[in-house]
C-alpha cells in the first residue's frame, strides 16, 4: 500500500509539475501570436483606380477617401495619388486595384500591388 501511495503521489506530482510548466508556455505562446497579429495589421491597405502605367514596374493609383470637413461638417472627397510597385506590369489604366503599404522601393514608391479587383472596360 505504501508503494501504491508513493506511485500515486509521484504521478500526481509529475502531472502538477507538467501542468505548471505548460501553463506559462501557453501564455507565452499566446502573447507571441498576439504580438505577431498586431505587427501584421500595422500596414495600410487601400483601393483605388489606376491612372497611369507609363513607367516600368510602377503604376500610379488614385485613392479617393471621403472625410467630413471639420468646420462645415460637409462630406468632402480627397484624392491622393500613390506610386505602386507592380512587378509583372499586370495593372492597366482604369483598373480597380488593391494596394498595400510596404518598404520603400524608391524615393516616392511605398506601396505594392496586391490584387486587380476589376478590369477596365
Amino acid at each position: 500500500m505504501a508503494e501504491n501511495e508513493t506511485t500515486e503521489a509521484g504521478e500526481a506530482g509529475g502531472t502538477a509539475a507538467a501542468a505548471t510548466t505548460s501553463a506559462p508556455a501557453t501564455a507565452e505562446a499566446a502573447e507571441a501570436v498576439e504580438a505577431a497579429a498586431s505587427r501584421e495589421n500595422r500596414r495600410k491597405v487601400r483601393e483605388g483606380i489606376v491612372v497611369s502605367t507609363a513607367m516600368e514596374k510602377t503604376a500610379v493609383v488614385a485613392v479617393t477617401e471621403r472625410v467630413r470637413h471639420r468646420r462645415y461638417a460637409k462630406t468632402v472627397q480627397r484624392t491622393r495619388k500613390l506610386y505602386v510597385h507592380d512587378e509583372e506590369n499586370e495593372a492597366a489604366n482604369g483598373d480597380r486595384v488593391r494596394v498595400a503599404e510596404t518598404r520603400p522601393y524608391s524615393k516616392s514608391k511605398r506601396w505594392r500591388l496586391v490584387a486587380v479587383l476589376e478590369r477596365a472596360r
